[in-house]
């Protein structure tokens, strides 16, 4: 009885976490803030082929002038991609914001945001001449400094306050402008936001004023140094990122999706550190962050969340469970590309208790191993922004700009997680055995 009462209020708990996370997922602002990554991730990608050839492959083939004559195609791909990141952001999330909110004409959404941006821009930016050793100012100028990876949390802040008052103001009636029925939609569209649209802009362009009038300072600074970085040193700290990387995990085990929580805490931040490595990368300076989105993704996700790929191994080398095995062969193909869903609702591994143990432990346990082997020199830190589908071996390759070793350590990583599957996995199949005897019994 005592069994059967600890039982149920496990299964009450995990539904009720289970809820509240679906929740707090689903809120708007936040899957918004999900689906502007998504639509620009690809920009990212094509910053990480730029990064990789300039630095691995044009090295290979050209030397001196050459090199750097080659190396502007890369250059100039950096400054459309990473060196924009906040600048592309704002008006993404603007977009997807007003669409998720219902909102009848999002892509003024998206230039509100984005016009909001830009007026919280420093008039006065510090630039170093070609040739020179000390910074000037310069009136006039939009810097990539302040559009780039380091606006990045600027981008989604401004994005989602310009964009969530522009909508409110949007709803009031008194501040539109109806131009009768004769007028084209899209005129008629414009007008009824015209008001709307003043207000807001105008709202941050005070704010960004009396910054500098009296703060000598602009949002954009305040914004990097009191929100992201605090929050970017937290969530990336090694400590801080396992531990919601994990809880992202956990949820999947209960059928709810890891982006749900590493989507919106983990993944923004990750990707400042990323693309902050490719553009060191591409400078040929020091590197200087080991975690990352990629890195996370490279060690962690080997097969794909869960690091299930481990699991399929085990499955074909020591199960004797022909649905297992099957199981096993249907997910074999999509797994090598970090495509899992097959494992995770048909094995089952959600709300199976014995797998839900290595799901979550195995990425800590990857993720810990590459860190010291990073850590201890062994191999180079991750400058290669790859798709997360790319297949083990060659994402390890790729990630670190070319390093062998990277690829030891995660074939360690996967011989590792094989092993540490293997007794959960036995423990499954029993469970799954005495089930179906008792199934049959009946």
């Amino acid at each position: 009885m005592a069994e059967e009462k600890s039982h149920a209020g496990l299964h009450k708990f995990m539904d009720k976490f289970a809820e509240v996370s679906g929740k707090v997922g689903n809120q708007v602002h936040l899957r918004s803030l999900r689906d502007a990554f998504a639509v620009i991730m690809p920009l990212f990608i094509l910053a990480g082929v730029g990064v990789l050839i300039n630095n691995v492959v044009f090295p290979l083939i050209a030397k001196g002038q050459t090199l750097a004559n080659l190396q502007v195609w890369g250059n100039l791909i950096s400054n459309g991609t990473l060196n924009i990141a906040g600048l592309a952001l704002a008006p993404t999330i603007g977009y997807v914001l007003a669409r998720n909110k219902g909102y009848d004409n999002p892509i003024s959404a998206a230039m509100i945001a984005l016009s909001s941006l830009i007026v919280t821009m420093p008039i006065t930016v510090q630039m170093i001449p070609t040739g020179a050793k000390k910074a000037v100012d310069i009136t006039g100028a939009l810097s990539f400094a302040n559009l780039g990876t380091t606006g990045m949390f600027s981008g989604i802040i401004i994005g989602l306050l310009a964009t969530t008052l522009f909508i409110k103001l949007a709803a009031v009636k008194h501040l539109q402008i109806n131009m009768g029925d004769s007028i084209p939609p899209m005129v008629s569209r414009s007008f009824n936001s015209m008001i709307p649209a003043i207000l807001t802009v105008s709202t941050f362009a005070l704010g960004a004023a009396l910054l500098s009038v009296f703060g000598h300072t602009n949002l954009i600074a305040i914004i990097t140094a009191v929100i992201q970085e605090p929050l970017r040193r937290f969530n990336t700290s090694l400590p801080g990122m396992l531990f919601i990387y994990s809880v992202g995990n956990f949820l999947f085990t209960l059928g709810i999706h890891q982006t749900v929580i590493n989507g919106t805490l983990l993944d923004p931040v990750l990707l400042i550190n990323m693309n902050k490595n490719m553009v060191a990368y591409n400078a040929h300076k020091s590197i200087p962050y080991i975690l990352t989105n990629t890195f996370r993704d490279t060690f962690g996700m080997i097969g794909g969340t869960g690091s299930t790929l481990c699991l399929l191994i085990a499955i074909f080398v020591f199960s004797k469970l022909k649905s297992s095995r099957d199981i096993a062969s249907l997910a074999v193909a999509p797994g090598i590309f970090n495509i899992n869903e097959p494992v995770i609702f048909g094995f089952p591994i959600v709300f199976n208790l014995p797998m839900m143990v290595p799901f979550v432990i195995q990425p800590v346990i990857g993720i810990l191993i590459a860190y010291a082997a990073t850590v201890l020199g062994w191999m180079n830190r991750v400058v290669v922004l790859i798709p997360w589908t790319t297949p083990p071996f060659l994402s390890a390759f790729l990630a670190t700009g070319g390093d062998w070793r990277a690829v030891i350590v995660q074939l360690l990583i996967i011989v590792e997680g094989v092993f540490f599957y293997l007794p959960f996995l036995m423990v499954s199949d029993r469970v799954t055995k005495r089930n179906a005897e008792l199934e049959r019994a009946q």
